[in-house]
């Protein structure tokens, strides 16, 4: 059992140091009926993810304490969060880092500002694969 959360929804933790875009995610997935949990850096972000079990990680790549990349890879060799899809949403160029971010086990990468329609259909697809 996942935690304390209603039956049906999928939990969905944000991690992004940006208040302004860890609120608009929050009020985009609250208002999809989605549950969720908030870190701020890298460090808060793995013992967020361990204690909260989350469906789907957000995951911002500019993180203080470490990058969003160090977050993946250590997101991928702990046996309880290595099946948890990961989305990156991120204000850093595309090139090169959509790869790397593909490549160390990232189910989808987004530019910021994001398109809500988008990234929508992208959890929803990643929570449903």
């Amino acid at each position: 059992m996942k935690g304390t959360r209603a039956v049906g929804k999928n939990k969905i933790l944000i991690i992004e140091d940006d208040v302004d875009m860890r609120l608009a995610l929050n009020v985009r997935l609250r208002a999809s009926d989605y549950d969720t949990a908030f870190a701020s850096d890298a460090v808060m972000a793995m013992s967020i993810a361990k204690k909260e079990a989350p469906d789907l990680i957000l995951l911002d790549l500019g993180l203080p304490g470490g990058d969003g990349f160090m977050v993946l890879e250590r997101l991928k060799i702990i046996a309880s969060l290595a099946c948890v899809p990961v989305i990156v949403v991120s204000a850093r160029d595309p090139v090169g880092n959509r790869e790397r971010a593909l490549k160390a086990g990232a189910a989808a990468y987004f530019q910021k500002p994001v398109d809500n329609a988008n990234l929508m259909a992208a959890i929803q697809q990643a929570l449903f694969r």
